[in-house]
């Protein structure tokens, strides 16, 4: 077991782990955090997207013990304008992947704000830009147009 320290929704955590555990468990099974969702559990969907220190991880791809003295956002940690912004433009159907698409969005307009390019490479956060940075998350549901809308609000 190694013990991490990290600060989870403001709150300080300390935790012995297993050195292999996953993030996405260690929030899930040690924490309680179950907003965060294990869809794949192989990175590619983004249902386990939280906040490290501002920036988006796929919880499920990150092994806990490298966040050792990270600050971890997760859904329930979230108070963003997003939130409401989704309800506004029914951005969610089932709500499995609401979670992920949230802290997803929140992660993507701060990674623009600081002028971190894309692949499509617009200057502004056009629908196509934000399309292509959110392309990481899938909705098995097909809410992407509300996602979008939600999103193109608050840009």
């Amino acid at each position: 077991m190694t013990e991490i320290r990290m600060k989870v929704n403001g709150a300080d955590e300390s935790l012995d782990v297993e050195p292999w555990a996953s993030l996405l468990d260690t929030l899930r099974e040690r924490l309680g955090l179950t907003g965060t969702k294990k869809g794949c559990d192989q990175g590619a969907c983004g249902a386990c997207t939280v906040l490290a220190d501002g920036v988006r991880i796929n919880a499920c791809l990150a092994l806990a013990v490298q966040y050792d003295g990270s600050e971890i956002t997760t859904i329930e940690g979230v108070d963003h304008p997003l939130q409401e912004a989704f309800i506004r433009h029914d951005g969610f159907q089932c709500g499995y992947c609401t979670p992920g698409q949230i802290c997803s969005a929140i992660g993507m307009l701060a990674e623009h704000a600081a002028g971190m390019p894309s692949a499509v490479g617009a200057t502004g956060l056009t629908e196509d830009e934000i399309r292509e940075r959110m392309s990481g998350n899938l909705c098995r549901c097909g809410a992407y147009n509300g996602i979008l809308d939600a999103i193109m609000e608050l840009r």
